[in-house]
């Protein structure tokens, strides 16, 4: 006897397997980077939180002693004085900022235990040290640039505002601080030395901050020094610590500027093709490229605080 089957015959939309939404790399590490902006604001907080002290201590300091001054020329000197330092204080904010962004990268996920969730995510460990290393080497002076940018173009706009309250020529002014030439000068230094030369630097933070059981800070600077005190007890030199500060301060530029040049006069003397052809540029990536590979396979074993 045949019976016939209640169960109804299944519809083609359900007989369809849905696939998994494929993600690409590069989608995975776009989201990794905006994933580091979120969590540390003090990325982008501490420069510009610099920035507005900049323009504060330029408002109430040097524009008064620019009134005070009698000499049309002085006053327009002493108007200009203040653009170069305030492109490295903010610069050096940032550089700052991203040591202690390297040094808690991947140790503030173990220490937190969050780096469970995170590598519960379709993202590689190597995709997360590579958002992570993006942050100090490109994000950072690109932000240290817009933002120093903008605050000398404020600074300007001031400067010339007192000129003309004060019925002089803002002509001086504008030709001797050059503003386009100085951003340019100041986006090829931040490309060239914020970012490529101080890629070691980073790499090391990051490794430590992936290896560190406790106090990441202390195990990125003890090894270094410890280093350099036996090479100076045992063989009475300090090559270790001429290296380190080769590094921290760049490549000596080919040409010399004048005594009384501006710091974007100095940072043009360092040429492009004097730049490419360090053999200290092209060393150090290497190093680096060492370093994150450690960091990412330190991440992929290791366990949290």
């Amino acid at each position: 006897m045949n019976t016939q089957s209640n169960a109804m015959p299944e519809s083609p939309l359900e007989s369809q397997v849905i696939a998994p939404a494929v993600i690409s790399a590069t989608r995975r590490m776009y989201w990794s980077v905006r994933r580091e902006l979120w969590e540390n604001r003090s990325i982008y907080i501490a420069p510009l939180a610099v920035a507005g002290v900049v323009v504060f201590g330029f408002l109430i300091a040097t524009i008064g002693r620019a009134v005070a001054t009698v000499d049309p020329a002085r006053k327009a000197a002493v108007l200009a004085e203040p653009n170069s330092f305030a492109a490295g204080l903010i610069m050096g904010t940032a550089f700052i900022v991203g040591i202690f962004y390297s040094l808690d990268a991947l140790y503030g996920e173990r220490r937190d235990r969050s780096i469970f969730f995170w590598k519960s995510l379709p993202v590689s460990d190597l995709t997360t040290v590579l958002s992570k290393v993006t942050i100090p080497l490109i994000i950072l002076p690109l932000l240290s640039f817009a933002i120093t940018v903008v605050t000398q173009f404020v600074m300007l706009l001031l400067s010339t505002a007192v000129l003309l309250g004060s019925g002089l020529s803002v002509g001086t002014l504008w030709t001797q601080l050059s503003f386009f030439h100085m951003s340019l000068m100041l986006l090829y230094h931040i490309l060239t030395v914020h970012g490529l030369w101080y890629a070691p630097i980073y790499g090391w933070l990051l490794l430590v901050s992936a290896w560190a059981p406790r106090a990441p800070f202390m195990w990125a600077f003890l090894p270094p020094f410890v280093i350099w005190g036996v090479e100076k007890i045992a063989f009475k030199t300090s090559h270790f610590l001429a290296m380190l500060q080769y590094r921290l301060t760049g490549p000596e530029p080919s040409t010399t500027t004048a005594p009384g040049g501006n710091l974007m006069d100095m940072l043009s003397a360092l040429t492009p093709a004097q730049f490419f052809s360090t053999p200290g540029l092209w060393i150090g990536l290497l190093v680096a490229a060492a370093f994150l590979a450690a960091a990412v396979r330190l991440r992929r074993y290791r366990e949290p605080i």
